[in-house]
């Protein structure tokens, strides 16, 4: 399914499974909806109605010169809440897709059930990392790859040659990176004003492993699991991963 964001943008999004809705989002870059559709989304079909989409840019979306702030994605996310569902969603975010659902939740508290960000960056936390992977040598950005990417990559099949055309799209021909040098961190005091339960879950190899403890501190009741693994945990740990959401979503 296609469907139009409210700047015109056209978003590709899938539907799997039926009951209480649950969205997921993906990270930037080398992130699109197979991130979910083939590790957490096809269990938690089985007792929910899981909403996926490719973010801007990304995937089968759109690949739009521009809009990739957090205000605008999260006008996205916007636009496939409120065009797909009338009910509170369970949000399920990675990377920066956690940026975007955090945002969400701060804004639009009534239509968030519960909240699962995983490796969310908080900014800047990861933006040097992220500018130094996309200006790197070919051979410096397939190092930073989970190697199950690494693997498309080598393989000449054709997902690794989408992909790579995906990166070298939004690293010279959109305004990504412009737009991540204008992201701002959340301040405490709204993180501490979220009003739906969190889980946030890092990698213990993870640069971002830090964001993890300020949440568990900072959000009320904000319970926080760290598992084997770096930034790529959809890929580095889908098991335990889709377990640990599984039981949050589902209690």
């Amino acid at each position: 399914m296609r469907f139009a964001t409210d700047d015109g943008v056209e978003l590709h999004v899938e539907e799997l499974g039926a009951g209480p809705p649950v969205i997921m989002l993906h990270g930037l870059l080398v992130g699109n909806m197979t991130t979910w559709y083939f590790t957490a989304a096809p269990d938690l079909a089985r007792t929910h109605r899981v909403i996926l989409f490719d973010l801007r840019g990304h995937g089968l979306s759109e690949r739009a010169p521009t809009g990739y702030d957090v205000d605008r994605m999260t006008g996205d996310l916007t636009s496939v809440v409120h065009r797909l569902t009338d009910e509170p969603v369970v949000l399920v975010g990675h990377s920066y897709g956690a940026l975007i659902a955090l945002t969400f939740a701060l804004r639009h508290p009534d239509r968030v059930r519960k909240l699962v960000l995983i490796e969310a960056p908080l900014p800047p936390s990861r933006l040097e990392e992220l500018r130094a992977f996309m200006y790197g040598s070919p051979d410096e950005m397939l190092e930073a790859l989970p190697d199950a990417l690494r693997d498309a990559f080598r393989s000449g099949r054709r997902q690794g040659a989408r992909l790579a055309d995906g990166i070298r799209f939004l690293a010279r021909e959109s305004s990504l990176l412009r737009d991540l040098s204008s992201a701002e961190d959340v301040p405490d005091e709204e993180l501490a004003a979220l009003g739906c339960p969190l889980l946030a879950v890092y990698g213990t190899q993870s640069s971002c492993r830090p964001v993890g403890a300020r949440l568990e501190r900072v959000v009320p009741g904000a319970l926080l699991v760290e598992l084997g693994g770096g930034h790529f945990l959809p890929l580095d740990a889908p098991r335990a991963l889709t377990d640990v959401m599984t039981r949050f979503i589902d209690a």
